[in-house]
């Protein structure tokens, strides 16, 4: 009898053990997967063959987090944010859209780093005729029109302002210049042939075969090109885009802004 208790006592233990299992297995198989979550970035618009390469990249690592970008002329992208647009983070193509952001207290300052640099370039359409060595021959007759991006919203406008008051050609070449909203539509006006140079960041011009590059300005011509980058404040998703801007600082991102012709240093 005793015998037959104990086999009965066994045979429960091992029934109730085995449909815990299979509880604990459903629970596991029923369990909710991780919530998609959508970051919005604000990016220059000289960022935009390179930042949608890279979130195709980041997409296979982060399935679940899907990247939007904005791109536009920096301080375009910096007034939209003043005026309480749904950022996460914003990348911008010069120092001073940042700086405006950082006064304002809108940014988380830990995130806040500097991550590319860039050369600015003379261009021209690839079949044009032009004899020109270099920014001063701008000045030259034979020259009608100039591109350039609106230097209080575009920072490469701003470095091309720069470098035109270095060679004392400023006053005589705005006299035929015309201003584009951000630096892919000065590139788009040059190489539809509507202007006869342009001056664009040297990324801009390595990914059109419809341009040459006929100088780069050196350094001492023009404020440094930088790209800083920071999370927002008022950010959704605060921890993800902080995730994000991490891998734009890591080995595959930057191997990609490489291939796109930016500087790290």
């Amino acid at each position: 009898m005793k015998n037959l208790k104990k086999k009965i006592s066994i045979v429960l233990l091992v029934v109730t053990t085995l449909c815990m299992l299979t509880i604990n297995t459903s629970a596991l198989s029923t369990a909710p997967k991780a919530t998609p979550v959508t970051i919005t970035v604000s990016a220059a618009a000289s960022l935009q063959d390179a930042m949608v390469e890279i979130a195709k990249e980041y997409a296979k690592e982060k399935p679940n987090v899907k990247v939007t970008f904005n791109f536009g002329a920096s301080g375009t992208l910096q007034k939209q944010i003043e005026q309480g647009a749904p950022v996460d983070l914003f990348l911008s193509a010069g120092k001073k859209q940042m700086d405006a952001l950082k006064s304002q207290n809108l940014l988380d300052n830990n995130t806040l780093k500097t991550l590319l640099f860039n050369d600015v370039v003379l261009i021209v359409p690839k079949d044009s005729k032009l004899v020109l060595k270099g920014f001063s021959d701008l000045t030259g007759s034979k020259v009608k029109k100039v591109a350039m991006g609106e230097p209080k919203s575009v920072p490469a406008g701003q470095y091309g302002e720069e470098i035109l008051t270095f060679y004392k050609i400023l006053d005589a070449v705005k006299a035929k210049t015309v201003y584009g909203n951000d630096v892919r539509g000065v590139l788009t006006w040059v190489e539809d042939g509507n202007a006869d140079a342009g001056i664009v960041y040297k990324t801009d011009a390595l990914i059109s075969s419809e341009v040459r590059i006929i100088a780069t300005a050196s350094a001492e011509t023009h404020s440094p090109v930088v790209y800083p980058a920071a999370v927002l404040k008022s950010a959704k998703y605060h921890y993800t885009a902080g995730v994000f801007l991490n891998y734009l600082s890591g080995k595959k991102a930057m191997d990609i802004f490489k291939k796109y012709g930016f500087r790290t240093e």
